[in-house]
């Protein structure tokens, strides 16, 4: 399957470059009758432009989403959705030096290399901005699965640098996320971490740091072993967002220095006589299958590769060249990362809520 496809029943297929006309995505496979509306893709469109914070890169675009196809009379038709957010604010000629060399821990030199080419103008499909196409398709997930099954998505920045946040996810709230410009719930923590990402950024550097995906109210069932697993399908589509080095569920590496009596979930039941997990350790999926408890996990973003400091590098012809890389990057991902995260979780759920409706429809046929 070509690499800008995801998702199997729920498909979405992402184009456009950082300094190209435009970015957009087709999804196709969404259910008809979904009441739909520019208004309901915007708001996680805005969490995720740039220019919207002190903390995050000046570059000014309003991500305004159109909407091509696939919406008629306010609602889905079930044919493929089109849509579309034009690129206002490229400035390609700030990346000529770029053309000739290749940036340190960027895409530049595996492009050139599998390619023969690349778009040296922002980096065009290996830029963070590409991820527009991908928030924009799960802010529809997200909405489908928040009328007909009552889910929430709320991932917040949980860590920058060597500063964390420690809260419980399960009572952590939208506003509490959108409170401070980091995105981070805990507000004295929040504020340390933006003083580390305003000196980091005063120093010319970058620094990394962790979201944690939190995912409420998935049914029961979700996940198509062996391969499918939920949580391989997270990891997948985590994994697969620009700068994310990392990705665990549950008690995820520190689980191995638990004993298995500490780290194993015990079953309950609630008020109404369904079978529950006591405790989450396992991240809300047991054998690669939903179990209705929250799902949680974290994902580990490194520090942004195009910063101001020298760095040595080479020209494509191998020559060493010292770069003071000019442009406008964020000093610290994570705080515009959080929709990203909300996305890319929302639309591995749909895929799967849809997998699953269709195979136990077809099993109670037989």
């Amino acid at each position: 399957m070509p690499g800008s496809l995801f998702g199997h029943l729920f498909r979405i297929s992402t184009f456009g470059e950082s300094h190209g006309g435009a970015l957009g995505v087709v999804i196709d496979g969404c259910p008809p009758g979904l009441a739909l509306s520019e208004e309901d893709i915007q708001p996680e469109l805005d969490r995720r432009k740039p220019g919207q914070s002190k903390i995050t890169t000046p570059r000014k675009e309003q991500d305004q989403i159109k909407i091509l196809s696939g919406v008629f009379e306010g609602m889905t038709t079930g044919t493929p959705i089109l849509l579309l957010a034009t690129n206002k604010d490229a400035r390609p000629s700030e990346y000529n030096k770029l053309m000739t060399l290749y940036r340190p821990s960027h895409a530049d030199f595996t492009y050139q290399q599998k390619y023969g080419r690349r778009d040296w103008r922002g980096s065009g499909r290996a830029s963070a901005r590409e991820t527009l196409a991908r928030v924009a398709a799960g802010a529809i997930a997200q909405k489908y699965l928040k009328e007909v099954l009552g889910m929430q998505f709320l991932s917040y920045v949980e860590q920058v640098g060597p500063i964390r946040a420690h809260v419980d996810h399960e009572q952590v709230t939208l506003s509490q996320i959108e409170s401070n410009i980091i995105r981070c719930p805990d507000q004295d923590i929040a504020e340390k971490m933006i003083q580390l990402v305003e000196e980091v950024k005063q120093d010319g550097d970058s620094i990394g740091g962790v979201v944690r995906g939190v995912i409420k109210g998935a049914p029961v069932g979700l996940g198509e072993p062996v391969f499918d697993k939920l949580h391989a399908d997270l990891g997948k589509a985590m994994l697969s967002i620009n700068a994310v080095k990392g990705f665990e569920i549950g008690s995820g590496f520190a689980g191995v220095e638990m004993r298995g009596s500490e780290h194993n979930d015990p079953f309950t039941t609630d008020e109404e006589g369904k079978v529950i997990p006591q405790t989450n350790n396992a991240g809300g999926t047991l054998g690669g299958i939903s179990t209705g408890a929250t799902i949680h996990f974290r994902v580990a973003f490194k520090p942004v590769a195009t910063i101001r400091k020298a760095q040595q590098t080479v020209t494509k012809e191998g020559a060493p060249v010292q770069l003071e890389a000019a442009g406008r990057h964020d000093p610290c991902v994570v705080p515009r990362a959080v929709p990203i995260v909300d996305a890319m979780g929302a639309l591995v759920i749909m895929d799967h809520y849809l997998r699953d409706k269709a195979q136990r429809g077809l099993s109670s046929e037989l």
